[in-house]
């Protein structure tokens, strides 16, 4: 089972940087001790601090308090409905990688390269699967590292959001939408923690499916890097109206659905 990405720290962490309040500002804000927080951001939990922290943070308190005690892990995906997740290694850190294919013609999408390809080129063979796309969520390196070498094995064309154009890749716009057998994909630019995030919403399968990068993660979301109240809000309005059966591939840790997300993340508990 591939854990969550972010714990409590990490999700405190992210709504500070976020709304650049320090812990001082913070600690104020929320009634508790400078210690408090300190605490809280070496991973230490304290419920009551936790309740009076969440909401000058624009988190959900129910919810972070669920991630802290462990209660909550999204329900496993079942990935044999032409949905398989590949999990490598990047300098240390898991990053996921993804493939969708169109049961009938085997015709498949990649998304995304992960640190390494040769699981999902063994995949595609064995399974027999065409690949003709290859689609990029956004450039950080870790998501883009086995490119050169997933294009040369399965001779799939690379599209990459245009802000954030990757070599060798066509760029594409928000709207953009491709074909694969009888599935459809649409395109919906969901920038943020980066300058082009890209989500994918993949229909025609027995659930909707949105590979959506670093721009959501299980119980928290990327860093708003580039723009937190863009990432925040990009999530809201163009991942989580998706319908609650939307199965979410995100770029770090485990699948998960729409429908978990509003109501166990902590950034969107009770928004949608």
């Amino acid at each position: 089972m591939i854990p969550l990405e972010d714990n409590v720290a990490d999700i405190i962490g992210k709504a500070q940087r976020g709304l650049r309040i320090s812990d001082t500002e913070l600690a104020e804000k929320a009634r508790v001790s400078s210690q408090k927080i300190r605490k809280l951001r070496e991973g230490d939990f304290d419920e009551l601090a936790l309740l009076r922290v969440a909401p000058v943070l624009g988190l959900a308190a129910r919810a972070l308090c669920e991630i802290a005690k462990n209660e909550w892990h999204p329900k496993k995906i079942d990935e044999r409905d032409s949905l398989a997740q590949f999990n490598t290694h990047y300098h240390g850190m898991a990053v996921n990688a993804y493939v969708v294919w169109d049961p009938a013609s085997r015709a498949a999408a990649v998304f995304d390269t992960g640190a390494d390809c040769t699981e999902i080129v063994r995949f595609a063979n064995q399974e027999k699967l065409s690949v003709k796309l290859i689609l990029l969520t956004h450039a950080h390196s870790d998501h883009v590292a086995d490119l050169p070498r997933l294009r040369e094995e399965t001779g799939g064309q690379v599209f990459a959001p245009a802000r954030e154009s990757v070599p060798g890749a066509e760029t594409i716009d928000e709207g953009k939408r491709f074909r694969l057998g009888k599935l459809e994909i649409d395109t919906r630019l969901t920038w943020g923690h980066s300058r082009g995030g890209m989500t994918y919403v993949v229909t025609g399968l027995g659930h909707p499916i949105a590979v959506v990068g670093d721009s959501l993660f299980a119980g928290s979301m990327g860093g708003g890097n580039v723009s937190y109240d863009d990432a925040l809000r990009n999530n809201l309005e163009k991942i989580l109206t998706l319908s609650d059966e939307t199965i979410i591939c995100p770029g770090h840790g485990p699948m998960t659905t729409v429908g978990e997300e509003k109501i166990h993340n902590p950034f969107f508990a009770g928004q949608v």
